[in-house]
């Protein structure tokens, strides 16, 4: 039996599910992109399809004023000008499959600018602390070396961690120390491991991981339940670590994957090797690195200088 919250719970109407069903499946299926990601879009545009159902609108007759009002309402609902810049994004996608594939024939996102965002500096980690924090697992036992072959990749690589946590055994080649990534887009790039990362994952596979897989599996980092880890439990080990290590800047994993991109660019590296590097398709993403590196030489001036 239903709660009374479940009863009045607010859905799409039946035409609205089915635009959105077939949405998802074009960003699956042509644009290639994950399924976390098409799920965010999905979840951008149902909100805005709750808040026609409070209007005579649509989703397929909603105009201009429809969406101008909806990006008002979260903004001073407390969204920040950042969400109500990429619930509009999502919008402009799907009205843009809608008009591609001929449900409607006038698209209502065409003339409304995006909000103006200054784009936040990634947070990152200094040398000696991605040092302190690769030093944190206990590596006598299964788990610790899993970790700490782990983090030594993830900052060797400049992964992402859904990429880590689903890495098969056949992706990585520990003669050649590279590993075959296949990142967003399903775009496939080879990485470079360096000496150390590749050393700490011979030792897992040699040590560690026959003592964690259950039954048959080709991943390459196993859980205590020989399964793929999720994100969540990779991110909560970090945070473990971090505390372990005395690090109190805000960890993710993604903080390893900007450490390696920073530390890369402060040390001269090429902008265009490290967006390969990171499987980035557009250099300008690659490019806040070189903010982040002026920054930190901005911090080290003011510290050191006499007129800092």
């Amino acid at each position: 039996m239903q709660s009374a919250t479940e009863e009045h719970k607010p859905v799409l109407d039946k035409d609205a599910r089915r635009l959105l069903l077939q949405f998802g499946d074009m960003l699956l299926v042509e644009r290639g992109l994950s399924k976390h990601t098409v799920s965010a879009y999905e979840s951008d545009i149902k909100l805005f399809g709750l808040y026609l159902q409070n209007t005579t609108a649509t989703l397929k007759k909603a105009d201009r004023s429809d969406v101008m009002a909806f990006l008002g309402s979260r903004v001073e609902s407390g969204g920040s000008a950042r969400s109500a810049a990429r619930m509009l994004s999502a919008l402009r996608r799907f009205y843009g499959f809608l008009l591609r594939e001929r449900f409607i024939s006038d698209d209502p996102t065409v003339l409304i600018d995006a909000p103006t965002i200054g784009r936040p500096l990634p947070s990152t980690l200094s040398e000696t602390e991605v040092r302190k924090l690769l030093k944190a697992p206990v590596v006598s036992t299964d788990i610790g070396l899993r970790d700490r072959a782990m983090l030594e990749l993830l900052y060797a690589c400049g992964l992402r961690v859904t990429e880590l946590v689903t890495l098969q055994v056949d992706q990585v080649n520990l003669n050649q120390g590279v590993v075959r990534v296949w990142g967003k887009g399903n775009k496939e790039r080879l990485v470079p491991m360096g000496e150390a990362a590749s050393d700490w994952v011979a030792r897992y596979t040699k040590n560690s991981r026959d003592n964690l897989v259950k039954g048959v599996s080709s991943t390459l980092f196993l859980s205590l339940r020989g399964r793929e880890m999720t994100r969540q439990s990779f991110w909560h080990r970090i945070k473990v670590y971090g505390s372990v290590a005395g690090i109190n800047a805000h960890l993710s994993p993604h903080t390893l994957r900007h450490a390696f991109a920073t530390h890369l660019v402060n040390n001269d590296a090429d902008l265009r090797v490290v967006q390969l590097l990171l499987g980035h398709s557009d250099l300008s993403t690659t490019q806040i690195y070189t903010h982040v590196a002026r920054e930190r030489l901005k911090y080290l001036h003011s510290l050191h200088h006499p007129r800092g």
